[in-house]
């Protein structure tokens, strides 16, 4: 499972168990649910700090290879070929290859 939803589902079970345990109380709904949203939050700080470190860590990696896809990117549209290269896309050379195969299963 991944972090981020480990997390979020880790967060509205704090919610709900503590908005479950304010209901035998004589207040207002809307004032039970704040009080177990604020509980939660900072419930969740010291109880989930594992889960939220992970969902970081897999966020964090996601963002570096984000950045190095566009750093390559650029480099190859400014013309280095050894970016371009390296990318997974298709060369001009099996571009025109597809191309006539295309043409050929049209006719």
């Amino acid at each position: 499972m991944s972090p981020a939803y480990k997390y979020t589902a880790g967060r509205f079970v704090l919610f709900a168990a503590l908005f479950a345990l304010l209901l035998p109380l004589p207040l207002n709904v809307l004032v039970k649910a704040m009080i177990a949203l604020f509980a939660s939050a900072a419930l969740s700080y010291f109880l989930l700090a594992r889960w939220r470190n992970e969902m970081a860590e897999q966020i964090g990696s996601a963002v570096s290879r984000r950045q190095q896809e566009k750093a390559r990117l650029r480099a190859a549209l400014a013309g280095d070929e050894d970016a371009a290269a390296a990318g997974d896309r298709v060369t001009s050379s099996e571009a025109v290859a597809d191309g006539d195969r295309a043409d050929e299963k049209r006719l």
